[in-house]
């Protein structure tokens, strides 16, 4: 249907039509998966080029986000934007328009168009008025867990993707999913609008350094939510929950939710909705004796690493200790390998660096993310006595069979 529209708007044999195609292709999905309601599509084609629009009834603009190459999702605006010679975003009632334009243009209009790109959130990327007034209530989230936000951002738009793909494929073309799940994208939307994520850079010194307690918690911060939005965060509680589950079996590309992530998405879809109906705030605090991840046992000989005269941990994909060698009990204080098999990685690694390690650690399996990886990285870790010791860690990620990964960190003490 796309293709014949394109070929109907009489774009010409050139480049245009295939980028085009493209382009639309990825903003009318975008619509699909998280406004989930009518689209309107039109083309204008003149002697300077084309331009399209994509009308849908969420409110919330596109907006890129910097995943991975190897993301499974959330690239699809990165793909748009380096088609395009420009695009953005108009409110339009009950909605919005995405709009992005092909070919040339005037020197007039090509400056208008750097000026708008100048001040936009991405260098092709423009929002070209103020969205409409809304009914808002005032939620105050304390004690916010930055990083944790921003890894559960990327792990949970992943998870609803794949729910949404696997519900398609057991209950065929049923609008009411593509509401519920444009529902639940629109809750995300409004904390990625609002909640902060830390800029930690490039370098992986500089990340460690600066991404540890307290500097990654907000203390207060004040979110205006939509009341019409309210029962968004309801639906996306839900449609996580049944989501998560299913994730767990291990199935699915998927990573399984860590516990804190679920924690995490139940905590702010309860103060949403709470506080929409008038009770105090509640301070997010980490629930002590989380049930640990679930993950099935990966298929491999650990004696690599419990022979290795080096100090080494092997973790699974779920976070669990899997394998230690002698150097390593010795070094974190340890008599017997049993005491550390099963448990996380957290039991070795100081508190203040939790929201790193669950961050980096789900960011990497959902969309990619390495900058720590295959590169000696200054650290603590967490001795059975309590006490801290210097290290430098190296941890590499291996590959298994059927989608799994092994974490391998070679530690070295600092004298």
């Amino acid at each position: 249907m796309l293709r014949q529209a394109v070929a109907d708007a009489d774009l010409g044999d050139g480049e245009w039509m295939d980028d085009a195609l493209v382009a639309i292709s990825e903003i009318v999905t975008n619509a699909l998966v998280h406004a989930g309601t009518p689209i309107v599509l039109t083309i204008r084609v003149d002697d300077a080029g084309v331009r399209v629009e994509v009308a849908d009834g969420s409110p919330h603009p596109p907006r890129p986000r910097g995943y991975a190459v190897t993301a499974g999702t959330g690239r699809g605006l990165s793909l748009v934007e380096e088609l395009v010679r420009a695009w953005g975003s108009k409110p339009a009632e009950p909605g919005k328009v995405v709009w992005f334009e092909l070919g040339t243009t005037s020197a007039a209009e090509a400056a208008e168009a750097a000026e708008a790109a100048e001040a936009s959130v991405s260098s092709g990327f423009s929002v070209d008025a103020d969205p409409p007034e809304l009914d808002l209530v005032d939620v105050v989230l304390l004690q916010v867990p930055l990083l944790t936000h921003a890894a559960w951002q990327e792990h949970a738009a992943s998870l609803l993707r794949e729910y949404l793909l696997a519900q398609l494929d057991d209950e065929g073309d049923d609008v009411s999913l593509f509401a519920a799940h444009a529902a639940a994208g629109d809750a995300m939307s409004v904390l990625f609008e609002q909640i902060p994520a830390p800029d930690l850079g490039d370098d992986p010194e500089a990340i460690m350094a600066s991404a540890t307690e307290p500097a990654v918690t907000e203390e207060r911060l004040v979110l205006r939510i939509p009341t019409s939005a309210a029962d968004s965060f309801r639906r996306l509680d839900e449609v996580l929950e049944s989501a998560a589950a299913l994730s767990d079996e291990g199935s699915w590309l998927t990573v399984p939710t860590q516990p804190e992530l679920r924690e995490l998405r139940r905590w702010l879809c309860n103060q949403v909705r709470a506080q929409a109906a008038g009770a105090d705030p509640e301070a997010w605090q980490v629930p002590e004796h989380l049930p640990p991840p679930t993950a099935p046992p990966l298929d491999w000989d650990p004696s690599e690493i419990t022979d290795s005269a080096r100090a080494v941990v092997a973790a699974d994909d779920s976070d669990r200790i899997v394998a230690i060698s002698a150097s390593a009990l010795e070094l974190l204080g340890y008599d017997d390998a049993a005491s550390l098999i099963g448990q996380r990685l957290l039991s070795i690694i100081p508190w203040r660096f939790h929201q790193a390690h669950l961050a980096g650690f789900t960011m990497h399996l959902t969309n990619g993310r390495s900058l720590l990886l295959d590169r000696p990285v200054t650290v603590p870790v967490l001795r059975q006595d309590g006490v801290e010791q210097l290290v430098d860690v190296t941890i590499r990620s291996i590959r298994m069979p059927h989608g799994r990964h092994l974490f391998t960190a070679e530690i070295e003490r600092r004298h």
